[in-house]
């Protein structure tokens, strides 16, 4: 991965976060933290 690739995922990353805070008050973060934390649960079941 090239610098150049790498700067621009880390602003569209950024950008989407404060685009969630912004408009829709972390709802969208907060469902895909849930959600991850739901899925190292069952990974770690299955371990």
């Amino acid at each position: 991965m090239t610098n150049k690739i790498a700067l621009a995922l880390g602003a569209m990353i950024v950008v989407g976060f404060g685009y969630d805070i912004l408009r829709n008050d972390m709802a969208g973060s907060l469902f895909v933290a849930r959600k991850l934390m739901d899925l190292i649960d069952y990974l770690a079941f299955w371990r």
